[in-house]
């Protein structure tokens, strides 16, 4: 039963990779300033999620977040959709708006891991600034241009870990789904920057 649950969710997550991945529609009018600094915190943000990766593998040996996906599930990990960033109709406001509302998400579910290990601190700290940073400058670009909702997004519900165990394993899924946002985040970017 539990293979049978883990086979449907890894075939879900691969059928989600492949949605994603569909090709973009027309480039936008955004910035070239605006949009080369986002794809250089892309990259940031990116390195900083690797680094936090790469301790929890070595400090606790959990390597693959596939082994980890059905506790995800019951920790309740929410992932970001970023269905207009990605999909044949690309659309500009939904993206930024999509992009910031995930960013947002992604901070909660990093402050909700604080505690995960004194070593691991100082990196999942510099991550939560660098998407801090990451998610104000898209919200500035979304109120200069107009496209900022009214209501900036609360936080939801996030994730209570009660042991030190499904912290680190909770820290291992977040900084994967993450990674895997900020690949369709990049691709709509550099998308948006071509003339």
């Amino acid at each position: 039963m539990k293979l049978t649950a883990l086979q449907l969710l890894l075939w879900h997550s691969a059928l989600w990779m492949v949605q994603e991945a569909t090709p973009l529609g027309p480039p936008s009018s955004l910035p070239q300033s605006f949009l080369l600094k986002c794809l250089e915190q892309v990259r940031k943000v990116q390195a900083d999620g690797a680094a936090l990766q790469e301790r929890l593998c070595a400090a606790h040996k959990l390597c693959h977040p596939e082994e980890l996906l059905l506790l995800g599930h019951a920790l309740g990990i929410p992932q970001a959709p970023l269905s207009s960033c990605s999909s044949q109709a690309l659309q500009l406001t939904g993206c930024l708006r999509q992009l910031h509302s995930g960013l947002f998400l992604y901070q909660g579910l990093l402050q909700a891991l604080a505690g995960i290990s004194p070593e691991l601190a100082p990196t999942l700290d510099m991550l939560q600034l660098d998407i801090t940073d990451f998610a104000i400058n898209i919200w500035q670009q979304m109120e200069d241009v107009g496209m900022a909702p009214a209501v900036p997004p609360t936080q939801g519900t996030m994730p209570t870990f009660t042991s030190a165990f499904q912290r680190r394993a909770g820290g291992t899924l977040v900084a994967s789904n993450l990674q895997s946002f900020l690949e369709v985040a990049y691709r709509a970017l550099r998308h948006f920057t071509k003339p």
